[in-house]
């Protein structure tokens, strides 16, 4: 991941150089293909999303507003492509080739695997709008300004959105047994 400023390297973006472009690209791509496969829990589809993002702000980088953080309107395109997947097709309980190996024995794997697959299955169970706070605070840690800008809503109206979203997730987990009251 590159130490320099998102401004710099846009500045040069925008004189045309092409490897500071791929300098972005490189800083952000893992996050925001993590954010798209949390959204639409699909690795081709989060792979597109995540490619055709970056496609947009190649095309888009000059309208880049600069008083807003660059990553923020990078998520908001990231949550809006994986919106516009999820609208085209409907959502299906992930296989388990999606779940990332940790290295445990086999009994704690296996616990392991079971205990990741319900959660994913209960954040699949959420509402969209209420899926992608979750993922925006709890899997990328941004604040509630940013997740404001990135979902197009006031501060005030993320912070009951993801509080509704915290309080039906735990009542996912709980019926899962994950959870105790």
């Amino acid at each position: 991941m590159s130490d320099r400023v998102d401004e710099e390297i846009i500045d040069e973006c925008l004189r045309g150089n092409l490897s500071a472009f791929e300098e972005l690209v490189h800083k952000y791509e893992k996050v925001m293909y993590n954010t798209a496969i949390r959204i639409v829990h699909d690795p081709d589809d989060a792979a597109d999303i995540t490619q055709n993002a970056f496609i947009k702000v190649f095309e888009r980088l000059h309208r880049y507003n600069r008083r807003k953080k660059f990553f923020s309107w990078l998520y908001r395109i990231v949550v809006n492509e994986s919106l516009n997947i999820l609208k085209r097709r409907k959502l299906t309980i992930p296989d388990d080739e999606n779940i990332r190996s940790t290295g445990l024995q086999p009994d704690a794997k296996y616990d392991e695997k079971e205990e990741t697959q319900s959660i994913e299955e209960a954040l699949l169970d959420l509402p969209v709008d209420q899926r992608v706070v979750i993922i925006l605070r709890h899997f990328h840690n941004l604040s509630y300004r940013d997740m404001s800008y990135v979902v197009d809503a006031s501060e005030k109206r993320v912070k009951s959105r993801l509080f509704a979203a915290r309080q039906l997730l735990r009542k996912l987990l709980i019926q899962r047994g994950l959870f105790q009251v």
